[in-house]
């Protein structure tokens, strides 16, 4: 490897949204700093399978089929 043209590589803490903390490895802050997290997967809707953002009129299908219901095309049976 060529020298000194990688980053410090270091130990830290890292605190969740809990208030649990571990020690890892990593190029962000100094030596001994600590890294508290506003979002971890102990919060986040997307691992939780908490409430999620939905568009209330549909997807681009839905839509194009309410904005072009009126122009003659129907849906077979």
């Amino acid at each position: 490897m060529k020298k000194d043209i990688h980053p410090d590589y270091h130990a830290i803490t890292v605190q969740m949204t809990d208030g649990t903390t571990y020690q890892t490895r990593s190029t962000w802050g100094a030596e001994g700093e600590t890294l508290i997290l506003d979002i971890d997967p102990s919060s986040h809707p997307a691992w939780t399978g908490g409430p999620t953002r939905l568009n209330k009129e549909g997807g681009r299908v839905a839509r194009f089929n309410q904005r072009f219901k009126g122009l003659g095309m129907r849906k077979k049976d």
